[in-house]
């Protein structure tokens, strides 16, 4: 599994945050602006199309508030995403929603609650059962 990770300038600082305490509990972590400033839009779209080529991983984009980011991940067809500023949102919308990238705020979510919400998002595992039916509702949209 590879975290894809991305931030736009609002966001830089929490992801540097996170990416830290990824690759400190070993994770693979793949960065697509870890040498730029791109805005939201083209941030969360270079984190989706990351995570689209493989089924194992996950996407994990930042901007000032989150809200940005979940638009531009929720008009990608085939990608579940979600905002999410607490722990059990994250760890319950990979339970639920089989989500595959998650947005969060900087401006709303600090350094502690972002590592939760990171390991909640990532140590989740998708239920499958009757949460498939909504899932292939969500997958045929777009």
């Amino acid at each position: 599994m590879t975290i894809v990770i991305g931030a736009d300038p609002a966001g830089k600082e929490l992801k540097k945050i996170v990416k830290d305490y990824l690759i400190s509990n070993d994770y693979d972590v793949f960065d697509v602006n870890e040498a730029s400033d791109k805005d939201f839009v083209e941030t969360t779209l270079a984190v989706a199309q990351e995570v689209q080529k493989s089924d194992d991983n996950l996407g994990i984009a930042i901007d000032a508030y989150g809200a940005g980011s979940f638009m531009v991940g929720t008009k990608i067809k085939g990608m579940v995403c979600a905002e999410v500023s607490d722990e059990r949102s994250a760890y319950m919308t990979r339970g639920h929603n089989n989500a595959r990238m998650i947005t969060m705020g900087a401006e709303i979510v600090g350094r502690e609650l972002a590592r939760n919400i990171v390991k909640g998002f990532v140590t989740g595992s998708y239920d499958g059962g009757r949460h498939q039916i909504r899932v292939d509702m969500l997958n045929k949209m777009g």
